[in-house]
């Protein structure tokens, strides 16, 4: 168990949480800030009622023997939201590891839904061996996750996908009614999640049974932690070889701080944008998985507005004959300068040597994104985008 110690603030003794955030400040390794208090304190509060609520339901238990039995208060979860990069996931990652509620998960929201998909698969199948009751596999499959884990740590809560957010609803009021307690982080509040999705009114349910169970936090912390180790980094990095893949292994891993990289996917017009790897708002490529495949405008957009930062491996030199692979690639190039998000590249040559086809408009508008490339290195235009642009999450690279 942590030792509390006292914070920096001159407040009472703190939780375990709280005084894991006061080690950190008194390190140096991040700066104080309030709002990083404030919701520190708030998880710790969690787990002091988590604690009660277990107790309270033995006592409950005892209670029916003796004909005087009384159900515990359900507890309020804590739904995180804000900015890419102001400490949610680092602050629920403290919470996780000293919540002594038993038993508990912490997982990527993705990863959760892969598992999700793959339990009803289950159950119907089972169900078409005879081996299972129930055309609705969401009681049972909820009634599974919620004996696995009294207490749900989400990180990245994000919904782009029409399947999930048809699940969410209905499987979330079961979990609820087992008395499981979700913390989640996410770049978006409740009411955003699932804008403009095929059918959002069908998803509106899930929204409202989150905030009644869940407070909502918005941390507007002011610096952001995770790209600031980022101000002495190259972020166009040529030429190819084994040490331009170690200097953006190098990146890939400060931008992740200590997640673990998944695949994801995105829902985009009927069609699904398969991310290799995707990781605390970030996602990485090679160029082939962009370049080389027919993906268009809209499937950039959609990466812009989900990720903060691309990471886009081994992008070649290219000519007349990769006129199609230099126009996807300058789309993304646009795509992500007017979203006012990164990119990190591992190319094999100067930005002004990608493209040396002469004929089509590519030649013409590769100018355009080599000056862009250039500019989405300088200070000024990491400086520029420190908040995030409407519509999306972002996140800031300080000036090097």
């Amino acid at each position: 168990m942590p030792t509390s110690s006292r914070p920096t603030d001159g407040s009472p003794r703190s939780g375990p949480v709280r005084a894991a955030l006061d080690r950190l400040v008194a390190s140096g390794e991040i700066e104080p800030d309030v709002a990083q208090r404030r919701l520190a304190d708030r998880l710790d509060q969690l787990d002091k009622a988590l604690s009660a609520s277990t107790l309270a339901a033995k006592s409950s238990a005892l209670g029916w023997l003796f004909g005087r039995a009384k159900a515990p208060e359900p507890v309020r979860g804590v739904y995180i939201h804000g900015d890419v990069g102001r400490g949610k996931t680092m602050i629920m990652d403290m919470f996780f590891r000293s919540a002594t509620v038993q038993p508990k998960r912490r997982v990527h929201f993705h990863a959760f839904m892969a598992d999700v998909h793959d339990r009803i698969g289950a159950h119907r199948e089972a169900v078409k061996a005879g081996t299972a009751k129930g055309d609705d596999p969401m009681p049972p499959v909820g009634a599974s996750i919620a004996s696995e884990a009294r207490l749900l740590c989400f990180d990245e809560f994000t919904v782009t996908d029409v399947a999930d957010a048809m699940i969410l609803s209905r499987l979330f009021k079961v979990l609820f009614a087992e008395g499981v307690v979700l913390v989640a982080t996410s770049n978006v509040a409740p009411d955003d999640l699932y804008r403009n999705g095929l059918n959002r009114p069908l998803f509106l349910p899930f929204v409202d049974d989150l905030k009644q169970h869940a407070d909502v936090v918005r941390l507007d912390a002011a610096t952001d932690y995770r790209m600031a180790t980022l101000g002495s980094a190259d972020l166009y990095v040529t030429p190819l070889g084994a040490d331009a893949t170690a200097r953006v292994d190098a990146i890939w891993s400060l931008l992740l701080d200590g997640q673990k990289a998944s695949p994801a996917s995105l829902s985009v017009k009927g069609h699904t944008v398969p991310v290799p790897r995707a990781g605390n708002g970030a996602a990485r490529f090679t160029f082939d998985d962009l370049m080389r495949r027919p993906v268009g405008s809209q499937d950039f957009l959609a990466i812009a507005k989900r990720f903060h930062t691309v990471v886009l491996d081994g992008v070649p030199v290219m000519g007349e004959g990769e006129r199609n692979e230099a126009k996807r690639f300058i789309t993304l190039v646009d795509t992500l300068y007017d979203v006012g998000r990164r990119i990190v590249v591992s190319a094999a040559a100067p930005a002004e040597d990608l493209y040396v086809g002469r004929q089509g408009a590519e030649a013409f508008e590769f100018a355009r994104t080599i000056s862009r490339l250039n500019e989405m290195r300088t200070d000024e235009y990491l400086a520029a985008h420190e908040v995030a642009p409407p519509g999306g999450a972002g996140a800031s690279i300080p000036a090097r």
